[in-house]
């Protein structure tokens, strides 16, 4: 009785609803987020019930999916918590997650113009996140490379070798950032604009966190990135800037009870806690610096403070669907790792060879040459299906998501990654021939 009397003060101290089960024991998270999220979190958790103990288990969103839905026959995970929606729609469509009813009140509908919450209680949004581009100010001025402003910058020539992005396939928020401009842009417009950005790519990374590290470090000058990897970054005094593009989104980052949870008084608590205005605080620490879902808790954010619920930029975002992009997860994924992760030394020569024909026609005006130069620029900028065939049920069902891939997925990655090496060695072409009628 003690303990319960104790957790329902603490739990009342911090604003979140007393339980009628005081939480305890070990609650399992499986997430996407870094110990730089996850470490302060857990250590106000444990403060406000004690008794409880939170356990992280990080994977990547991809592999946090896949692991819930294999262990679902012995469940040992308590809640999922994690950035991308498609994926809590991916686990809901399946019966992997538990409904629940929210015992916080108050808390607005939506963060721009997306729900914060799932409608049916499959998820809750804690935390809002948009989509840009930090860059390092000292790598910027040593190499005179111009702010950018908009996803279409970094196609530019100045920018060649000089940006980085983490592969969608293996990081929830990069794919968020790839279906946002595919989205906002459409099909194949939006394909031409990451396949033109690719060209310019240094590398593509294996894990979110490793872009903001690289521009925090000088090693890279652009990373396209969420937004609080920058924030952190500047509270943290590295000299970062960061800017919304035009077409971007602003989505709530999510918690979810798993189904059949093994602390099921837990993990209630913790999403609960999470809501509450204590755990929303946390939020502002300078190593998570994320959007908090309550607006009462941008009174206590530090100034210039983007806040989504007054800045009029939000409100001009695009409208993301998750549906859509839930229903074509997987072949955004493997066009983006077929034509340009495995195929970026190619997409660069040719990119590089269309600067520099560009460069010369500049000097030297040639119509044969820019007829050429047009030709290599769409030969890139090719996708292999239709935004339609993306979504088919012949596509989405080659990919099981099981370890051993089924043979139409291994033929899709093999035609997908042919018909990109043959379009970058015909691009590639026609920008060499350009290049030398500009001569």
């Amino acid at each position: 009785m003690l303990r319960l009397a104790i957790a329902a003060a603490l739990a009342l101290a911090c604003g979140a609803p007393a339980f009628a089960q005081a939480p305890a024991g070990k609650v399992t998270i499986v997430t996407s987020f870094a110990k730089d999220v996850t470490d302060p979190y857990k250590k106000a958790f444990e403060k406000a019930f004690p008794g409880v103990s939170l356990e992280v288990q990080n994977r990547n969103t991809n592999a946090a999916v896949k692991f819930i839905e294999e262990t679902r026959s012995a469940n040992a995970t308590d809640l999922m918590w994690a950035s991308a929606p498609d994926a809590f729609e991916v686990l809901k469509a399946k019966g992997l997650l538990m409904k629940y009813q929210l015992k916080i009140t108050g808390l607005p509908e939506k963060v721009g113009s997306y729900p914060i919450n799932d409608p049916t209680g499959a998820y809750f949004g804690f935390a809002a996140s948009g989509y840009g581009m930090m860059w390092n100010e000292r790598y910027a001025r040593a190499n005179k490379l111009p702010e950018p402003k908009e996803w279409s910058d970094l196609a530019q020539p100045v920018f060649f070798d000089h940006v980085a992005i983490a592969a969608p396939s293996r990081s929830g928020t990069t794919h968020l950032t790839i279906e946002t401009i595919l989205q906002g842009e459409g099909w194949d417009k939006g394909w031409r604009a990451i396949k033109e950005i690719g060209g310019n790519l240094r590398q593509v990374t294996d894990r979110s966190f490793d872009v903001p590290e690289q521009v925090n470090s000088g090693q890279v000058g652009v990373g396209i990135v969420i937004d609080f990897f920058a924030f952190s970054s500047q509270a943290a005094g590295f000299p970062v800037k960061f800017v919304y593009p035009s077409v971007t989104t602003i989505v709530p980052a999510n918690i979810g009870i798993v189904a059949n949870p093994p602390n099921r008084a837990g993990a209630e608590a913790f999403v609960e806690f999470l809501l509450s205005p204590t755990g929303q605080e946390v939020l502002l620490e300078p190593s998570i610096r994320r959007l908090p879902v309550n607006p009462a808790t941008y009174a206590k954010a530090p100034a210039d403070y983007p806040n989504p619920f007054k800045d009029a930029r939000f409100a001009k975002m695009i409208s993301f669907s998750a549906e859509k992009s839930e229903t074509r997860n997987d072949a955004v994924d493997t066009l983006f790792d077929q034509t340009i992760t495995f195929q970026l030394a190619g997409l660069k020569a040719a990119t590089k060879a269309i600067h520099e024909a560009t460069a010369a026609l500049a000097k030297k005006d040639n119509a044969q040459a820019r007829a050429l130069l047009a030709e290599a620029r769409d030969a890139i900028a090719a996708t292999p299906v239709t935004e339609a065939q993306a979504a088919s049920a012949e596509v989405r069902g080659a990919f099981t998501g099981a370890k051993e891939k089924t043979a139409r997925q291994a033929e899709l990655e093999q035609r997908w990654a042919g018909f990109a090496k043959q379009q970058y060695a015909t691009a590639l072409s026609k920008a060499e021939a350009a290049l030398k009628l500009a001569r």
